[in-house]
C-alpha cells in the first residue's frame, strides 16, 4: 500500500522529510524496515543555527552526502531494493541527457537541494515530461507562489505538487527553485531496484 507523501514539521526539516518522501515514493508501506526511518533522523538536521542552536541549520551537505552511503550499503544488506548515488557539483543540473532527468526517466526519484525563498531548501523529484519537472515540495505553502509558469497543484498527493519548467533549476542565483551556484549544488539518485528500468528490461526486439 502507497501513503501520500509528507510536509515538513518545522522550518528546518526539509532534508529528512524529502529523503523520507523518496522512500515513501519508491516503496511500499509494508516493504519500509522502521529501522530505515530511525536512520534517516539521526544522520539528519545536524546543522547549527546562529545562535549554536541544534538542527536550526537544517541538513548539510555533508550529513546528506553519508545518508545517501548509508543508503546505499542498506540497500546491498538486503532488507530493501534501494539503491542510492550521491551527485555534486556541476553533475547537477536539469537538461535533456543530465543524470537527474536519467534516472527520473527511469523510474528513480532525486533528491535536490535547490533554492526557497531564498533559503537552501530540499525537495523531491518524482517525473519529467518534456522540458517540465514533476517535484513534490515539503514546504507547505501560505500563499501562492508569484511564478505564473509554475504549476501548484494538490491534487497528486502520491507523487508531486509542483510542476516547475526546467529553466528555474540551473539558474546560478539564490532565485526560486533554483540549484545556485555550481559548487553548492547536491542531488542524491534513489532507485527501487525492483522497479528500476535498465537496459536488460528494456530490450526492444526488432523482426
Amino acid at each position: 500500500m502507497k501513503t501520500p507523501l509528507h510536509y515538513q514539521m518545522t522550518e528546518y526539516d526539509c532534508g529528512p522529510i524529502t529523503v523520507m518522501n523518496a522512500i515513501i515514493y519508491l516503496f511500499d508501506r509494508e516493504q519500509i524496515p522502521p529501522e530505515l526511518i530511525r536512520n534517516i533522523m539521526l544522520y539528519c538536521l545536524d546543522g547549527y543555527g546562529a545562535e549554536g542552536a541544534p538542527g536550526k541549520s537544517g541538513t548539510t551537505r555533508a550529513a546528506m552526502m553519508f545518508l545517501s552511503n548509508f543508503l546505499c550499503s542498506f540497500g546491498r544488506t538486503g532488507q530493501l531494493d534501494i539503491s542510492s548515488r550521491y551527485l555534486s557539483g556541476g553533475c547537477v543540473r536539469v537538461s535533456q541527457n543530465s543524470s537527474v532527468t536519467d534516472c527520473l526517466r527511469r523510474g528513480g526519484a532525486v533528491v535536490v537541494r535547490l533554492y526557497l525563498l531564498d533559503d537552501p531548501h530540499y525537495i523531491l523529484l518524482t517525473g519529467v515530461d518534456g522540458e517540465r519537472i514533476y517535484a513534490f515540495d515539503p514546504y507547505l505553502l501560505e500563499e501562492p507562489l508569484p511564478e505564473a509558469d509554475i504549476v501548484v497543484t494538490d491534487a497528486h498527493p502520491y507523487r508531486y505538487n509542483r510542476i516547475i519548467p526546467f529553466s528555474y533549476f540551473n539558474r546560478t542565483g539564490h532565485t526560486q527553485y533554483a540549484l545556485g551556484e555550481t559548487s553548492g549544488r547536491e542531488a542524491v539518485l534513489l532507485f527501487n531496484t525492483h522497479t528500476e528500468l535498465t537496459e536488460e528490461k528494456t530490450i526492444e526486439y526488432i523482426i
